[in-house]
Parts: structure tokens; sequence; C-alpha cells
């Protein structure tokens, strides 16, 4: 077993009734989100409850401890030689800059992720990744920094802090169009509650859109594209959104101009407060160099 690494750990609370793990396992796990990838990771010897291998007609009752496992010969994933920006890292977690135009994760060679063994140091902890994992995700055009998780107990950590919304988030845009010195957007996002508060922070008269602002974006709730679509939907589209912007002030060949600039939360493990932050791209400071506003 010294060749699998423990990914996630689950005790079994206190059950009514005895159920099957097979059953009763799917969900608990945040990489395991089917009862087919159930089966599949306990026939391959990678669930163990109370540190010996399961099987699918294992009884649980309580207080069992259930580990999940991962080969890491088995997982192989492409690794590639792009050079990040590291602007935070230990041996639990790391924070990088990402480029626009390059996607977080998924099934294609060309991705951060497939990069990121490349650019950090092995983690020395036991439980310590061989392929550092992503927490988060920026889209493909927005640039800005990236929270990473070294070891498995600091994936399950971090990934706790952002659904408990304990990582502050703030965001930089150049939005379209004449808006408020601040305000508060709350439109629902797919029948959801959402919530973006805003501050424009600098304004230039433009010919062509009439105004551009420098906006600080603080997302309180985490929707697919929440800061694209509420922009949008105030009327003030981010500057060269393709997709949520008004078709006759596309702007072309710049990209989008949305920057995570910065998180804020507490380590998981030292409990120090974490302030990492990624400037403004040059293309931002462009539009205003000259605006005293």
């Amino acid at each position: 077993m010294t060749h699998l690494l423990k990914i996630e750990s689950y005790t079994v609370p206190v059950l009514p009734k005895k159920i099957r793990l097979q059953d009763f396992g799917i969900n608990i796990f945040k990489t395991i989100t089917s009862k087919s990838a159930l089966k599949k990771a306990i026939k391959q010897n990678l669930v163990h409850i109370n540190c010996n291998i399961a099987a699918t007609g294992d009884f649980l009752i309580g207080g069992e401890i259930i580990d999940l496992y991962q080969n890491p010969k088995v997982r192989k994933k492409p690794s590639i030689e792009i050079t990040l920006k590291i602007i935070y890292e230990d041996d639990y977690l790391a924070i990088v800059h990402k480029p626009p135009g390059i996607t977080v994760s998924g099934n294609k060679k060309w991705t951060l992720e497939n990069a990121l063994a490349h650019n950090l140091k092995q983690s020395t902890q036991a439980d310590g990744l061989m392929r550092p994992e992503p927490i988060h995700r920026l889209d493909h055009p927005t640039s800005g920094v990236l929270l990473i998780g070294k070891t498995s107990q600091s994936v399950i950590a971090l990934n706790k802090l952002f659904e408990n919304r304990e990582i502050q988030k703030v965001y930089f845009a150049i939005a379209i169009g004449s808006l408020k010195e601040e305000g508060i957007i709350t439109t629902p996002i797919d029948l959801k509650e959402s919530q973006t508060d805003y501050i424009v922070r600098k304004t230039v008269v433009s010919e062509r859109f009439g105004y551009l602002n420098l906006v600080e974006l603080i997302p309180c709730s985490g929707r697919k594209h929440q800061l694209r679509k509420h922009l949008s939907e105030l009327g003030n589209p981010i500057l060269g959104d393709k997709e949520y912007g008004k078709e006759d002030l596309i702007l072309k060949g710049n990209g989008l101009y949305l920057h995570a600039y910065s998180l804020k939360f507490t380590h998981p493990f030292s409990k120090e407060t974490i302030l990492a932050s990624s400037s403004l791209p040059d293309k931002f400071e462009s539009i205003f160099k000259n605006s005293n506003n």
C-alpha cells in the first residue's frame, strides 16, 4: 500500500440501521460523485474501512473511518513546461498567477494544472500530491491569482474555506458605459441568490464606448460567470466580453478585461493570514495612465 496516496477521509456518523458501503458512500468524497465511480474505486482497492481494503457489500453501522486513496501510476497525466509566476508557496499550498488564454484544468494537454508539477516544489508532507490541484477556476480569458493545493488534506481544507465563504476575493474589470460610483448587484444567477459589490476606482471618457471604468469587484457568492453576467445585466458589460457584451461594442484583439486581483484567507495549517495579489495587467494601466480620476 506504500505506493498509494490518501486523498480524503470520512468518519461515518452513528446510523439508525446498518447500510452497505455501496449505498452509503456516494457523495461523501469530493472526487467521487456517482455510484459507478464508487464501485470502480472499491474494485481498484482504493477505498479502505478502518485501514482494511473495503468491499461493496461491507456494512456500516457508524464510527468507521473510510479512507480514499489514489494510485499515482494509474492517474498519470501529461506535464507541460509553461513557466508560471509563483506569488506564494509553502509545503501545503501555493498561489500562482494564471495568464489569460489558458484553461485551468480539463481533458486537454495545455492546461495550467498540467504545468503545476513543473513549477512548484514537491510537498514533503506524508499526503503530498504528485500533481498539485487547483482549488477553484478562472475563465479561460481571465488572468490573476489562483489557489493551489499541494497535499490531499490541504485540498480538502481549502475547498471547505471556499464552501464556507471564508476566502475573500477581489477582482478588477473595465466596464463599459456610465456607472454609479458604487453599488450592489443581487440579480439571481441560474435561479440562485447571487451578490456582487462594486466600486468604481477610475473613469475615462471614450469616443467609442462613452465611458470606460476601472471597477473593483467583490463577489459575495460564487456563481459561474457571476461577475460577467452581473455587469452585463446592469448594462455595463466588461470590455472584451464576447459572450455577455453588446454586439456593437465588442473589442477584438486584446481579450477580456477581467483580472482576479487578490485572495485573503486564514491558512488552514499555520493559521496565519494570507494576502496574495497580482498587479493589474499592462493593458489595464494603459487605458488609465493619463487619467486623474
